[in-house]
Order: structure tokens, then sequence, then C-alpha cells
């Protein structure tokens, strides 16, 4: 029922969710056929993976628990967020590879991008599912669009933000990092999925759900911040040393970028991509080792050549 209505009703929100949470990037904006790509992951590998799971799961469980409504309660509080959070999270394993993946903004950036994938395909099957009067599917499509969906989103984001934080750590460090995420991930998923299965507690789901959409905006505001000063800090010493203008360094890390005059507007988007992304690479260099040094090294000196053949008689201060 409502089929149409419901595939619109759970791709369009999704995506628009999807396009804030990458254009919020303003600093360092990862490439958009990555974020897709991982959005397409959580919208079929990761829900066909979980299906597959949670079925082989549940069908052990089945054999001790014969109460139907208590089988699907252990499977929505316990079974879905184990197994869900690590079917939607496994992919950052391959994104963190990216030389684009490095800092806490991208694991919630890719993170999200799985979450809303994966909620935009689960709300369309519960759409279709119990919408079996208007009345009822619009509550579904209000409660799933604005909480549920979104829970995917925050949990694994916030698996993405701590893989991020343990990049560029020892071994035993990242360890404790990725299964510190992923716990936190699940616990979110769990919360949610518990508030709302018993309808004493389902005011207080929705209370610890904006509570953590708040703090999940808050942490994603302030680590978008802090690319603002990973650029300034990095490009200081290259200001110093002549590579770019000073006045460019206050301009560089601020919106003011994206205003004209400044610099010759022939040069000007390559100028901020080379010079965000040579602020990047230093940021790397420092934390890296083995071969990974060797090419942070290379894409270092690569960048400040680029630019220095870019600006020569180009930079037009105003």
């Amino acid at each position: 029922m409502f089929i149409t209505a419901s595939l619109f009703a759970a791709i369009i929100p999704m995506l628009a969710y999807l396009f804030i949470i990458w254009r919020a990037d303003h600093y360092d904006r990862e490439p958009f056929w990555l974020v897709l790509k991982n959005y397409l992951w959580g919208a079929l590998g990761a829900v066909f993976f979980a299906i597959v799971w949670s079925s082989l799961i549940s069908a052990l469980i089945s054999i001790f628990i014969k109460n139907e409504v208590h089988l699907g309660r252990v499977e929505a509080i316990l079974v879905a967020p184990f197994v869900e959070e690590i079917t939607k999270g496994a992919f950052l394993f391959f994104t963190i590879r990216n030389r684009k993946f490095d800092n806490i903004t991208d694991g919630i950036v890719y993170g999200g991008a799985i979450g809303l994938g994966f909620g935009m395909t689960e709300n369309f099957l519960y759409f279709i599912t119990y919408g079996n009067t208007i009345a009822n599917w619009v509550m579904i499509v209000i409660i799933r669009t604005l909480f549920s969906a979104v829970m995917h989103c925050v949990s694994t984001a916030t698996f993405g933000a701590f893989l991020a934080y343990g990049k560029f750590k020892p071994a035993l460090y990242k360890a404790f990092y990725t299964l510190t995420g992923l716990a936190v991930a699940m616990f979110i998923h769990l919360a949610w999925n518990l508030s709302v299965s018993f309808e004493e507690t389902t005011f207080l789901g929705f209370l610890f759900m904006i509570f953590t959409i708040a703090l999940f905006i808050t942490v994603f505001a302030i680590s978008v911040s802090g690319e603002r000063k990973i650029i300034f800090l990095e490009l200081l010493d290259e200001a110093e040393a002549g590579l770019i203008p000073k006045e460019h360094l206050y301009i560089l890390n601020s919106s003011r970028r994206n205003t004209l005059g400044w610099v010759d507007e022939s040069v000007r988007k390559l100028y901020i991509n080379a010079a965000t992304t040579l602020a990047f690479r230093k940021m790397q260099l420092k934390n890296s080792t083995g071969f990974s040094r060797i090419y942070y090294e290379k894409d270092v000196n690569y960048y400040r050549n680029f630019i220095k053949d870019l600006l020569s008689n180009t930079v037009k201060i105003k």
C-alpha cells in the first residue's frame, strides 16, 4: 500500500540529510562520489547482510524463546543493534584507507552517509509493511524520518568519528577506539530500540534521541571548526616562508575564501583546494609512519610546488 508515496518518502528526506551533512563540511569537503558510495553501501549491502545475519541469529534464539512477543523484543533490542552496527560500520574499514579520510569530520560524514542509506531502505520497508491506513502511514513516516533513520545516521557517524580519531594512533590505541566507537554506536541503537519497544518508555526514547541528535550536531560543528584551526596552523609557516601571502592566511580558513576579488578568479578554486590539501597533508605527515609517511611527504612537496607555480604572476591582494 502507498508504494510510490513510500518510495519518495524514504528517498527524498535521506538524500536531503546527506546533502546537508556533506555541504556542512565547509573547509575540506569529501568527494561526493565517495560519500555516495558509502550511502549506497548502507542502502544495499548493509541491509542485505543485516537481514541475513539477523535471520540466522533469530532462528537460533527462537530455539530457546518460543513466545513471539518476547522474541520480537529480543530481536529489536539485542540482535538489531549488534548486527546492524557491524554491517553498517564494516564498510568504513575500506573507506578509511582513502587518503581523504583524515579527521573526525570525515568519519562523521562517511559514517552518517552509511546510516542514512540504511535508514532509507529500512524506512521504505517499514512504510509499505506497516502503513496500512493513511493515518498509520503518515505517523510512521514522521517518526522514522525524524528519529529512527536519523538514529542510524548518528550511530554509524559516531563509529566513523572514533575510527577517524584512531587512524593515526598506534595499533593498541587504534583497536581501543575502534571497539569503543562500535560499542557507543550499539548503545545508541539499543537505547532507542529499547525505549520504543515499551509504551511506558517511548517518551524517554524521544528525549534520548533529541539529546543525542543535539550532541551529534554540536560535535560535528566543533569538528568542522577544528578544520579551520588545522588550515591556519599548518599554513602559518608556509606564509612565514613566503609561499603564500600572509593576507591569504586569514582568508583561506574562513568563509571569505568563497568571495571574489582577493586573488585572481581564474585560479581561486584551484588555490583554495591546493592550500587546504597542503594543510591536511602536513597534518597527516606529522602523524604517519612507514609508506604512508613517504606518500604524504611527496604530496606536501607536490602541493608546495603547485601553489608556487599557481600564484606566479596571478596574486592580486585587495
